[in-house]
């Protein structure tokens, strides 16, 4: 029997029909591992972005917390602190009430920097109470004040550590406003107890901060919302709570300011001793 003879034409046919089938197959496996570490590495990239993103957040986070700290701290240049007013305003109160202001306890989150302001001054005894937890860290002054008991850390929420008219005058600044009606009912008269002359707040002013830092001022020392009180709110619950304005120290302080140029930011209230005592 003789050979079939075979078609070339045919041949390269089945090769060329062949090829298309496993070559790409055979690239396939070998592009296999290059794909896996491609998309290793795009993982990675993911990974890191969204770490970074989430740093980014922080970052903008914390600017944020800068930005309501400054905002906190000043106005249009003017420090927003009731403290830092007191400061400002005691030439006024001295002219105001003479000796009275040679013994002298101030009351709120700013009171070792008035306290310090005030142990400057020829012939003084100052007192303190910080209202609220200390968290923030304490310069070395601070902290000597606190060790030798001119200030106190005391919630003013109970009775306070002194007997009946102690201080001829009691300087309250910023810690109203973190206080509800519940317990400035039992805070403001045992504020006024221990005041032999007058008891002197400064208090948050609603009218004199921008619309940029009212929601600011929302976040407090305390923890809890500031409440910027009217003028008439505080008039009338003084009146709810038998308090009096001291009408002639209140004339005699506008005066003198008037005098000295003296704008203060936050509102002032001058009360009268505690007569039934």
């Amino acid at each position: 029997m003789s050979r079939r003879p075979v078609n070339p034409t045919a041949r390269r046919f089945a090769e060329s029909a062949v090829t298309p089938s496993t070559g790409p197959f055979h690239q396939k496996s070998r592009s296999s591992p290059f794909l896996s570490i491609g998309l290793v590495l795009l993982g990675a990239f993911l990974l890191l972005g969204y770490m970074y993103s989430g740093s980014g957040s922080t970052i903008k986070e914390n600017s944020r917390e800068d930005r309501t700290r400054e905002a906190l701290s000043t106005d249009n240049g003017e420090h927003l602190s009731c403290g830092s007013e007191i400061r400002k305003a005691l030439p006024v109160l001295q002219e105001v009430y003479g000796d009275s202001m040679h013994k002298v306890l101030h009351v709120g989150p700013d009171t070792c920097s008035v306290t310090s302001k005030l142990l400057k001054e020829d012939d003084t005894e100052a007192w303190g109470i910080e209202p609220f937890d200390v968290t923030s860290p304490l310069d070395n002054s601070c902290k000597n004040l606190i060790r030798k008991g001119i200030v106190r850390v005391a919630d003013i929420k109970f009775p306070l550590p002194y007997k009946a008219q102690s201080f001829p005058v009691v300087l309250v600044s910023d810690a109203p406003d973190h206080l509800s009606p519940k317990y400035l009912n039992k805070t403001l008269p045992e504020l006024t107890r221990v005041s032999a002359d007058a008891l002197v707040l400064f208090v948050g002013n609603p009218g004199h901060h921008t619309s940029k830092t009212a929601k600011a001022l929302q976040l407090t020392k305390a923890g809890k919302p500031a409440k910027l009180r009217s003028q008439s709110w505080w008039q009338r619950y003084f009146e709810s709570l038998g308090l009096q304005e001291n009408e002639s120290m209140t004339r005699k302080f506008e005066q003198i300011q008037m005098q000295r140029s003296y704008k203060p930011n936050c509102q002032i209230f001058h009360l009268g001793p505690d007569l039934s005592l």
